[in-house]
């Protein structure tokens, strides 16, 4: 699920932090990761050489971010393998046969207790 997650992140990062969230299709609540510091928030560059610096740095520390975030969901959500869903463990059930989303669970008539 780590691509799925990746690609569902909300971005609400800022210049000095960064910061990813995941609405759950289901229930609608947010998740918001943990705040990571730019390494470089609050110092200006000197240069034009030092700005390019930090615009390559703050690239690579965002997409580093981003990939823990959604490391950090992962845990928290789950892919639906009928409606391939990101859905919060409150809206996923584990099923005797096959876990899904509640939405799918009631169509299909399956029982099941949420994950959380």
């Amino acid at each position: 699920m780590n691509d799925k997650a990746k690609e569902m992140l909300m971005d609400c990062s800022t210049n000095d932090e960064f910061c990813f969230s995941l609405r759950c299709a289901e229930c609608g609540e947010v998740w918001k990761s943990r705040i990571i510091r730019f390494s470089k928030a609050g110092i200006m560059p000197t240069s034009e050489g030092k700005r390019v610096v930090f615009d390559i740095l703050y690239k690579r520390e965002k997409e580093d971010a981003r990939m823990r975030a959604a490391a950090q969901a992962e845990k928290m959500f789950n892919q639906c393998p009928i409606c391939q869903r990101l859905v919060c463990d409150h809206c996923f059930l584990v099923c005797d046969d096959l876990d899904m989303c509640t939405v799918c669970a009631r169509r299909l008539q399956e029982q099941g207790e949420p994950v959380a």
